[in-house]
């Protein structure tokens, strides 16, 4: 995998006296694309294999400046993301086994499943759910499937006039705007 993300990146036009080991300053693009969708590709052209595609979301990363970036321990490249990097493809609801808990999963774009933090999840452009994944670092945007998989959870407080989400006795009301990191 190391030399397939090397061989995306052997096309970087650097001149030998301009190359520096100081990478920030000269981190060039992969050539690599997320959609909005959550569909990769490289040079226009999908990246199909999902083990290809895994790979890659092992290494995302997050610059200061808010951009993406691929770094794996021998090569950095940034890469274009058309909304967020991670997409929301289903949304279950599960209650424990004495009914005491219940908490809603996600899987991610990436295969994995994850715990769904009520008070990050916002309400974005054009009535798209999103919410904060991966520790908070990311941002995942619900798919359609999803986002009905989500609203089949979801009340409405017609005092507040706002929607919710009622979790183990709490109701999170969702945000219209990206909520603050705590």
């Amino acid at each position: 995998m190391a030399r397939l993300l090397c061989s995306l990146t052997a096309e970087r036009n650097f001149k030998e006296d301009t190359y520096t080991s100081n990478m920030e300053n000269d981190i060039p693009p992969c050539n690599i694309k997320i959609d909005k969708e959550g569909i990769w590709y490289y040079r226009g052209d999908e990246i199909f294999r999902k083990e290809i595609v895994n790979y890659f979301y092992q290494y995302l990363k997050r610059d200061e400046i808010g951009r993406y970036l691929i770094e794996t321990e021998n090569d950095c490249c940034y890469l274009e993301v058309e909304d967020v990097p991670f997409v929301v493809k289903a949304v279950y609801r599960f209650v424990s086994n004495s009914d005491i808990e219940e908490d809603i999963y996600l899987v991610l774009s990436d295969q994995s499943l994850e715990k769904l933090d009520p008070k990050t999840l916002w309400v974005g452009k054009d009535n798209i759910p999103y919410c904060l994944v991966k520790n908070k670092i990311f941002c995942a945007r619900f798919s359609r499937a999803a986002y009905y998989q989500l609203a089949d959870f979801v009340e409405y407080d017609n005092e507040r006039d706002a929607y919710f989400l009622s979790l183990n006795g709490v109701s999170y009301f969702i945000n219209y705007v990206m909520p603050h990191e705590e």
